[in-house]
């Protein structure tokens, strides 16, 4: 017989209607996520747009805060997308395992979940167990990193926390609830072709990763697809083709001499906006840094509002 929990969800999704819900949030913690950053975009919507698209989606953040009713998602990150479907389709199973993980945590427990990646059978686990061991890894690791090596190996040590928060139930039913009733499309793919067939007054959100603005400080290591200069030339020049058909797009970036340059043509408006870096081994490097927003130009949805508070200005 199911549990309580189980009966409130599924009378969720037999309802018409969807309500946005201050529970549907992040459910891991991601180098480059936006929450923090928000209330500041929100400022930068548009004033009316159709379809949602976020193809570097990441933790999110910008995903939960809109609960659009029609979206498509999508990230290069297979483990991640595939978290996305099993919250979708199988909630509780996930929040089942998710819980037998927290009772077995341990330092060997760690390190024996992390290894599977190492073995031959991590082929034939199936997507929930992927998922929760990539929510395990992503909560009792050293400092919620999500990092791999040249193989595709996680390797970020235990962070022996007293007493981690593996997984939020009401986050959990309340993500699957939105990707359920809304038409949210999941991808898992190149960004480019996330927003393939894509119509005029849709919407795009980029949060690519990030140029570095220094030899050190590339956050390339989260992951193994490479993107460097030569990828953000081809994100520049598919914004141009967005921007030539009509949609909004509003992408965010570092404050790198290369994205000024690109995006210096009178189409675009650059704008700083001060971020703290969330994630970070050294806590003196987890101050204010100054980071790009770039919008093409359209109305925004409350104006008055940013310019009320002051929220960021031309750069």
């Amino acid at each position: 017989m199911s549990n309580p929990q189980e009966k409130q969800h599924s009378t969720l999704l037999r309802k018409n209607a969807y309500r946005k819900s201050p529970f549907a949030q992040p459910f891991l913690k991601w180098a480059g996520g936006k929450r923090q950053l928000i209330s500041t975009i929100e400022q930068y919507l548009p004033t009316r747009f159709t379809t949602y698209y976020e193809p570097f989606v990441g933790a999110g953040a910008v995903l939960f805060a809109l609960q659009h009713k029609r979206c498509v998602i999508n990230d290069a990150n297979l483990e991640l997308i595939n978290s996305y479907r099993v919250i979708k389709e199988q909630p509780h199973e996930l929040l089942a395992l998710c819980k037998e993980y927290k009772q077995k945590n341990s330092k060997e427990f760690y390190y024996q979940v992390r290894g599977l990646d190492r073995a031959g059978s991590f082929k034939s686990l199936s997507p929930l167990e992927r998922a929760s061991r990539i929510i395990y890894l992503n909560k009792t690791c050293f400092n919620g990193l999500f990092r791999v090596n040249s193989s595709g190996q996680f390797n970020v040590p235990y962070g022996d926390y007293l007493n981690p928060r593996i997984v939020d139930e009401a986050v959990i039913l309340a993500i699957s609830a939105f990707l359920n009733q809304n038409e949210v499309k999941i991808l898992s793919g190149d960004f480019a072709d996330s927003v393939l067939g894509i119509r005029k007054g849709s919407f795009v959100y980029f949060d690519p990763p990030y140029h570095p603005i220094s030899d050190t400080s590339s956050f390339t290591g989260y992951d193994m697809n490479r993107f460097g200069a030569d990828e953000q030339r081809r994100l520049k020049e598919l914004c141009d083709k967005l921007t030539d058909k009509g949609c909004k797009v509003l992408l965010s970036n570092s404050n790198a001499s290369l994205i000024r340059e690109l995006y210096s043509d009178s189409r675009y408006e650059i704008v700083e906006i001060q971020a703290a870096r969330a994630i970070n081994s050294v806590g003196s490097k987890r101050g204010k840094i100054t980071e790009l927003l770039i919008h093409n130009r359209y109305e925004f949805k409350d104006v008055g509002r940013k310019k009320q508070f002051g929220m960021g200005g031309p750069a």
